[in-house]
């Protein structure tokens, strides 16, 4: 073949060269713009395009980067992503091998923050009727922190300053780094199955949001809101915030705040006491003046201190009323025999026998041997030649025989 002709190539070749001459000038590319068809594979990679105004470049995360990703990638999100170009030679295209991704506008923590906050306050995690009271006296109390911290001799020093009546137990976890957060979740529940343990404290010093960033992956978030012991969380310092503390029944600034929240003070304690102590003295003493005031006034009554005296009067006004009750039934007796005699009088007058002494007599009609009232003679009218009468005297009884009836005309 001469100089002037063509070197032919084949299409594996010509691409074996494009990728080569991609893959050596570019091992490193950082690419700005706009996530498109963006596609999770069931083995975890994820597929996806980044586009501006005038081109696309196809781009891949393999499993292993997309694990560690903070944020979720959606599409519409404007990223910087880096990492090298490669082709894939089979079919003659190229992609870009993302390494890193960094949304634009926001940091990737902070979008990762804002998107767990997102969806876990969308789940409730955050509403404030699942939040459980803190003991007020605490009987155990366990920290799930770095066993090594300043953060936990803090908390040690303030809890057993404050309030000596309560036992203390170190779960050890990380804190931070690779696996921390796992470890915080599986602390929380170890803590929660401890035996008398009432209250749980969780959380660190302070550090970057780096440092902090195992307080708010959501596996330590669910495991707070799952756990049936209050958990107290206290994640860095003032300013920080976390997942953790949103979804933690109590929120303190710092880990030295947490274990004042989380025993009372004992000189506060014995000073509520005293002041009630003396309350309730005075109370009882006042309660038992007035008592003996009463008793007194009891006690200078005349039915107590002359007890005769009612019985005496009570004697007095028995007799009296018998006297009254004398009196009151002889003037009765005296009326009922005057009105007795006076009735017996007028009984007297009205009877027949009065009549009969006068002259007067009753004369009656004989029935078959018998006479009754209805047998007075009245009228001629009622006798008959024969019958037998019998005649009533003052002192006797006349009996006769009709023998001439006379009507007088």
């Amino acid at each position: 073949m001469s100089l002037l002709d063509p070197e032919i190539l084949t299409v594996t070749e010509t691409t074996r060269q494009v990728k080569n001459l991609v893959e050596a000038n570019f091992p490193q590319a950082w690419v700005i713009g706009e996530i498109s068809n963006c596609t999770i594979a069931s083995s975890g990679h994820i597929y996806l395009t980044l586009k501006d105004d005038a081109a696309q470049l196809r781009a891949v995360i393999w499993k292993r980067t997309a694990s560690r990703l903070k944020f979720q990638i959606e599409d519409g999100m404007e990223v910087v992503a880096a990492g090298p170009l490669e082709v894939y030679q089979a079919r003659g295209t190229y992609q870009l091998n993302i390494e890193q991704l960094v949304p634009q506008g926001v940091g990737a923590l902070e979008l990762a923050f804002r998107q767990m906050q997102e969806k876990l306050a969308a789940e409730g995690l955050f509403n404030p009727e699942y939040k459980q009271p803190i003991p007020f006296f605490p009987r155990k109390i366990a920290l799930v922190t770095s066993p090594t911290s300043a953060a936990v001799r803090d908390m040690l020093q303030v809890i057993t300053r404050r309030w000596k009546a309560v036992d203390l137990v170190i779960v050890p976890v990380a804190v931070q780094g690779e696996g921390a957060a796992e470890q915080i979740a599986a602390g929380i529940e170890v803590a929660s199955q401890i035996p008398n343990v009432d209250t749980i404290i969780t959380g660190r010093g302070g550090g970057s949001l780096e440092d902090l960033w195992a307080f708010n992956e959501e596996v330590v978030a669910r495991a707070i809101f799952e756990c049936p012991i209050p958990v107290i969380s206290a994640v860095g310092h003032e300013i920080d915030i976390s997942i953790a503390d949103l979804v933690a029944d109590r929120r303190a600034l710092t880990p030295s705040e947490a274990a004042e929240l989380a025993v009372p003070l004992q000189s506060d304690i014995l000073a509520t006491l005293t002041h009630w102590r003396d309350q309730l003295t005075t109370n009882l003493k006042q309660r038992a003046q007035q008592v003996r005031l009463q008793l007194d006034a009891l006690a200078a009554r005349p039915a107590l201190t002359r007890p005769l005296d009612m019985v005496h009067n009570r004697v007095s006004q028995l007799d009296e009323l018998d006297r009254r009750l004398t009196r009151s039934t002889r003037e009765l007796v005296s009326r009922f025999q005057s009105e007795t005699k006076r009735l017996s009088s007028a009984l007297d007058a009205l009877s027949p026998l009065k009549v009969l002494s006068r002259g007067y007599s009753i004369t009656r009609v004989e029935t078959k041997g018998q006479t009754t009232e209805t047998d007075i003679l009245k009228s001629i009218k009622q006798l008959s030649i024969g019958d037998t009468l019998q005649t009533h005297v003052s002192d006797g009884t006349i009996t006769s025989q009709i023998q001439q009836i006379v009507e007088e005309t």
